[in-house]
């Protein structure tokens, strides 16, 4: 009887997308069974009802914001300021409001703004050299003071029926913010994959240096990925801001940035930067606000929410990450590594 060495097979892994998709069926199944009606949707009234429904409607904001989180961390960037833009976006947005200006050009203004405060940052990490979560902490401490400032005494209210329909209205029975995050995502699909641009900037995340003596303008790649988490952001402060018809300084987009950051990484991106996963990131805004949806359903109370969503994200990060997978597949492949014959 002679051993012989089980001839070893090429290794094909397997796409980035499978295991975000995993948790997120996961979640979906746990959901089902806590409660059984999760996945009925009903059209009351012209609109669409349900648990999936409401799941994709209130994870639009953070799905805006994770966007043009993946972009900047696949810079090998970061940006902690995205809640306090998004302040301040809704402070502009209700000044011009007040003001009776167009509501497409408020739109453009508050767009223009977001912008604004991405250059700023942009231009901290990338002309001064300053650490980018020291450089965004600056504007995440100091954005809300500035949102403050624009409303004034009190929480400015309004009613407008353009952003209305914008943030909470409908088009053939659909919200209209979903039919924003498709366009935000086709938009920067193109960018990244059509155009020049994605290869920089993720040839700046793996390695500045390198790309710079290739001639790639690493300063103005990581401008302009600012630049573009802030309009995201923006865009993001504009729905939020027309859903509650107010512009809260203190609350609006408070912790958004956490959200948007953990999407990126179950999304399956490395904070070290080098990739952009865009439709990987959509699918961990799910995970999160699925996860929300359980604990909601679930009736844990208040105080246990925050611990079991912590565990829960910990362990679907355990699941995602490379070298526990590696280690698992080889304590399975040690067991049936040798054949006889």
């Amino acid at each position: 009887m002679t051993e012989l060495k089980a001839k070893p097979e090429a290794k094909r892994s397997l796409p980035t997308i499978v295991w975000p998709l995993l948790a997120l069926a996961v979640m979906l199944v746990i959901d089902g069974i806590i409660n059984p009606s999760f996945f009925s949707i009903r059209l009351v009234e012209g609109r669409l009802y349900g648990s999936l429904i409401d799941i994709l409607y209130r994870g639009t904001p953070i799905a805006l914001i994770a966007m043009g989180m993946a972009i900047v961390i696949g810079s090998r960037g970061i940006d902690l300021s995205v809640g306090s833009v998004v302040a301040i976006s809704g402070a502009v947005m209700a000044h011009y409001i007040h003001a009776d200006w167009n509501p497409w050009l408020i739109v453009l203004v508050t767009l223009g703004m977001g912008a604004f405060c991405g250059l700023w940052n942009g231009a901290l990490v990338s002309l001064l050299g300053i650490q980018p979560i020291i450089a965004t902490l600056i504007l995440m401490v100091a954005g809300r003071g500035f949102a403050l400032m624009i409303n004034g005494p009190g929480i400015p209210t309004f009613r407008s029926e353009f952003f209305e329909s914008l943030s909470t209205g409908q088009f053939l029975t659909i919200p209209t913010r979903l039919y924003l995050v498709v366009l935000v995502f086709v938009i920067l699909w193109a960018l990244l994959r059509k155009t020049a641009f994605g290869l920089f900037v993720e040839a700046v995340g793996s390695n500045a240096s390198a790309s710079r003596l290739a001639g790639v303008g690493t300063r103005v790649i990581t401008i302009a990925a600012y630049a573009i988490i802030g309009v995201c952001s923006a865009t993001a402060g504009i729905i939020i801001t027309g859903d509650v018809r107010a512009s809260d300084a203190v609350t609006s987009g408070l912790y958004t940035e956490l959200d948007a950051i953990l999407a990126v990484v179950l999304g399956g991106a490395s904070l070290n930067g080098g990739r952009i996963y865009l439709a990987n990131t959509l699918v961990g805004v799910l995970i999160i606000q699925s996860l929300t949806t359980s604990i909601l359903m679930s009736g844990l109370p208040p105080e246990y929410n925050l611990v079991v969503k912590a565990i829960v994200i910990l362990v679907v990060l355990l699941v995602q990450a490379p070298k526990l997978r590696s280690s698992i597949a080889v304590l399975f492949g040690s067991r049936g590594g040798k054949v006889k014959s």
